[in-house]
């Protein structure tokens, strides 16, 4: 059977976790989409937005570019669906009841959003790739596909991840696990090749499975309690406390508190602050003592402010969600439920949301442009820190996420930088 993952225009409603990043390619309980797809051992081929494409080819080099015209069958897949186990368990039945099915396969709906489909592969092989996603939008009218209702999660807003990270973790980490090369060093803390923990570090797993992945080093008197997952060459500093639900990606660096929180790759919390109910991107570095909260002082549920829309949560605890390569300077403060675009620095008290590609230091009345080649330079700087190679695409994401987000920033910015 092939596989397309595809993102729908649902992925606007994501930014600024989508603003750079494919939809397939969030991260929620140490999982991604891509992640229960690879499962599959199946030709998969992804559909992303135009200005992606580059960076799918060269960073996910497991999706294909067109499909095996010998398979019968197509799984389609929302790019959006959340990578939990609970989504991956109906993705599985419904490929079981392929023998089963209409002519014209199965449509499975999430309200207006098409979240998987089965159809013959034959509809989509005449077709130009580029038309593919025009074509799964239209499937519910064809005459002999079935088409049902169910409670696929998809992520319809960034602080959704953040709930979905929450209510998964248990069950993604035993998935992990069960998957995974793991050793049990502890009862329910399970590490990989590599791992190396300097004593004394004390660690909670009753509350949950603690999965330490290869080559992680903690530092002395840490505390980490359970479900907590740390990835792949992540340096945990000394006195550190990560709890409840915070998964780390690879080649992290984290110190301080850290609950309920999902870091991507390369990001680094390397200081003393508080982190809560947060999504990080990539490439993001929060300078010593920045604190977020996560709390409303009314205790009442938290709202979250996108773009003209508001949203209530139904959540009483939502921290901050943060796009790739932001920066925030020492003691920077983090008002709850606020988001802080991509690229963006940002420099005492976040009481607002922060657009992408901004100077924010609104404390001290001070608010400017912040020119992508400002980032490009910076990149390279990060980039090489890590021995990581700054490519042609690399640049042209910067160029093109600034070009995408330029409606967040209020006209008549001074491109001038802060001073304080």
């Amino acid at each position: 059977m092939n596989v397309i993952v595809f993102e729908d225009s649902g992925v606007d409603n994501l930014y600024p976790v989508t603003t750079g990043r494919p939809a397939y390619a969030i991260t929620c309980a140490s999982l991604r989409l891509i992640d229960f797809l690879k499962s599959l051992n199946s030709r998969t081929v992804g559909i992303v937005r135009p200005f992606l494409e580059r960076i799918q080819i060269l960073d996910f080099p497991e999706l294909e570019q067109s499909l095996d015209l010998s398979q019968k069958w197509t799984l389609i897949v929302n790019a959006r669906l959340a990578p939990t186990v609970a989504n991956w368990e109906k993705i599985t039945s419904l490929i079981k009841s392929s023998n089963q099915l209409l002519p014209e396969g199965i449509l499975v709906r999430v309200g207006w959003a098409t979240a998987a489909a089965i159809v013959p592969t034959s509809t989509l092989q005449d077709q130009s790739r580029s038309n593919w996603r025009e074509i799964i939008e239209s499937l519910g009218s064809r005459p002999n596909c079935e088409i049902t209702e169910d409670d696929f999660s998809l992520l319809d807003y960034p602080h959704e991840i953040i709930d979905q990270n929450i209510q998964s973790f248990q069950d993604n980490l035993a998935y992990r696990i069960a998957h995974g090369d793991y050793t049990e060093k502890y009862e329910n803390v399970f590490v990989a090749d590599g791992v190396q923990i300097v004593d004394p570090v004390l660690f909670d797993s009753k509350p949950g499975a603690i999965v330490i992945d290869s080559d992680v080093k903690i530092g002395p008197f840490c505390f980490i309690r359970g479900p907590v997952y740390v990835g792949p060459r992540t340096r945990i500093s000394e006195h550190a406390s990560i709890k409840d639900c915070v998964s780390i990606s690879h080649t992290c660096k984290i110190g301080g508190e850290v609950e309920s929180t999902i870091l991507e790759a390369y990001t680094n919390k390397q200081h003393h602050g508080f982190l809560g109910h947060s999504y990080l991107g990539s490439w993001i570095n929060l300078g010593a003592g920045t604190c977020n909260s996560d709390l409303k002082n009314t205790y009442g549920m938290v709202n979250m402010k996108y773009e003209s829309e508001k949203v209530a949560t139904g959540m009483q605890f939502v921290g901050c969600i943060m796009g790739d390569y932001a920066k925030t300077a020492i003691n920077t403060s983090i008002f709850t439920g606020k988001t802080i675009g991509t690229a963006s620095m940002v420099y005492g008290f976040a009481t607002t949301n922060v657009p992408s590609f901004v100077n924010y230091a609104r404390t001290f009345d001070k608010v400017g442009n912040l020119p992508p080649e400002v980032i490009v330079t910076t990149q390279k700087r990060m980039f090489s820190r890590r021995n990581v190679s700054q490519r042609p695409c690399d640049i042209e994401l910067i160029l093109d996420m600034y070009r995408n987000t330029q409606q967040e920033r209020p006209d008549g910015l001074s491109n001038e930088p802060i001073s304080l």
